[in-house]
């Protein structure tokens, strides 16, 4: 389980495919400090075991699933990433509940400048916009963000001046895919609604 509130900005210095899978190498700081082998790291939102440690960087192995649905096949060395360790039991919920289980991609489709913050649009499919509303919670990269506006198809959110500082999400272009992962909340109130008396 993770917060949304990322911890630092971490690097790619490598993706490729060897012995049969895919392995995802990162650099980080902060996110190494006290990560053992089997740790799960959320990397852009989505949660990864820890394969191997260095000094200054980890590998992840990709599963197919997850180079299907999320963005982080698209990763080139160089390229920045949103790193999270998981919630530890006795620490503070400063964002929502993130599982970092992605449910899939949108696109980054909006950025405007609005005072010192920033405004922008994700465009998705309905399938996950039918889980997002106006005021509620949504993970865009692994950030715990406050929707704004829910259109037919798209989602809008403000990054405030500390935030834009601190993850990945200005600094990519327009048009790149984003992982997106609504509220657990919404999904589950659905199962209820729809079971069977």
């Amino acid at each position: 389980m993770f917060t949304g509130i990322i911890e630092e900005m971490g690097a790619v210095t490598a993706l490729e495919q060897r012995a049969g899978g895919w392995h995802l190498q990162v650099r980080g700081r902060l996110a190494l400090e006290g990560t053992r082998l089997g740790d799960s790291i959320a990397v852009n939102g989505v949660c990864l075991t820890v394969t191997q440690l260095g000094t200054e960087q980890m590998t992840f192995g990709l599963a197919p699933e997850t180079l299907q649905r999320t963005n982080l096949g698209d990763l080139r060395p160089g390229d920045g990433v949103n790193l999270e360790r998981a919630l530890p039991a006795n620490g503070r919920l400063g964002g929502h509940f993130v599982q970092g289980h992605v449910d899939g991609t949108g696109v980054l489709a909006e950025r405007r400048q609005d005072g010192d913050s920033l405004r922008m649009a994700v465009t998705a499919a309905p399938a996950l916009l039918r889980y997002i509303v106006p005021k509620g919670y949504v993970a865009v990269d692994g950030t715990s963000l406050t929707a704004i506006d829910v259109l037919a198809d798209r989602f809008t959110f403000m990054l405030v001046a500390y935030t834009r500082q601190h993850i990945v999400l200005p600094n990519r272009p327009i048009g790149s895919r984003v992982n997106v992962e609504v509220d657990i909340l919404a999904k589950y109130a659905e199962k209820v609604m729809t079971l069977d008396r």
